[in-house]
């Protein structure tokens, strides 16, 4: 039996004559807490772009439970970056987290008791159910994050994608918010963006450099002594995860990531 979720073969993608990723291979598993970290322009948020269906790949295949991201899309919860929120607009916590309701309830008009009982689940999964009639906008950083996280749990999703979720938060404040994501992945697969390399590290089980292709590492959390074995070919990859943990800061190349996740 199949046991990975998303598998990901040959994958490349151009704009125009731009090729922006070339030749993606990569697996994921249900458990996986799955980091993505690389160089700005590198290919990590068009690689979101491309899981979600948002754009199409130029050549090879992506795979969502065996079947296409077309027949799969409701499978994931999205996780947009903070970038703020229009202060004069009075949006509640819980009306935010019920639009991830939309389209799912089996209520014709509005949103029903269930609705509502899986939306104050999914705040109070991730601690801000006491913030429910606040208005979003009096909310910290830390805070309008866990509530984005809410509503894309409220969608019943069993794959969340976040693109940069700490990117306006201070440091305690994203140990805390992976720390909740690391809970969240006992039942979801976790996959994020993130430039937050040092806590990224203590949380996921498997990185992904991704700078035009994709090379594959098991985290440094988990396996630090085959990290530091992995060198194999000739394909240069000077890698931030292997100097982070290789005191002595040596350079070395090692094969890209075409194994399984």
């Amino acid at each position: 039996m199949n046991c990975y979720i998303i598998e990901v073969k040959n994958l490349s993608f151009s704009y125009e004559k731009e090729k922006v990723l070339q030749d993606i291979n990569v697996n994921i598993k249900k458990d996986d807490f799955f980091a993505i970290i690389g160089p700005n322009g590198g290919g990590k948020s068009t690689f979101l772009k491309l899981l979600l269906g948002i754009l199409k790949p130029t050549s090879g295949s992506i795979k969502i439970f065996g079947e296409s991201v077309e027949k799969n899309f409701l499978k994931f919860g999205y996780v947009p970056q903070d970038t703020g929120i229009n202060k004069n607009f009075p949006i509640k916590v819980l009306d935010v987290v019920l639009q991830g309701r939309l389209g799912l309830s089996k209520k014709f008009w509005g949103f029903s008791k269930e609705d509502l009982k899986i939306c104050k689940n999914a705040l109070d999964k991730v601690g801000v159910l006491k913030y429910q009639n606040k208005r979003v906008a009096e909310l910290s950083g830390g805070q309008r994050q866990r509530v984005f996280i809410a509503r894309a749990l409220a969608t019943d999703a069993d794959i969340l994608i976040l693109d940069e979720p700490t990117a306006s938060i201070d440091s305690k404040g994203q140990i805390s918010l992976y720390t909740t994501l690391k809970e969240l992945n006992k039942d979801k697969c976790i996959i994020t963006v993130s430039h937050d390399v040092n806590v990224v590290l203590g949380f996921a089980n498997k990185v992904a450099y991704i700078n035009k292709t994709l090379y594959l590492h098991d985290s440094p959390a988990t396996n630090k002594a085959k990290i530091l074995q992995d060198i194999g070919s000739l394909d240069a990859h000077i890698c931030p995860i292997e100097l982070m943990i290789n005191k002595n800061m040596c350079l070395h190349s090692h094969s890209k990531g075409k194994k399984d996740a």
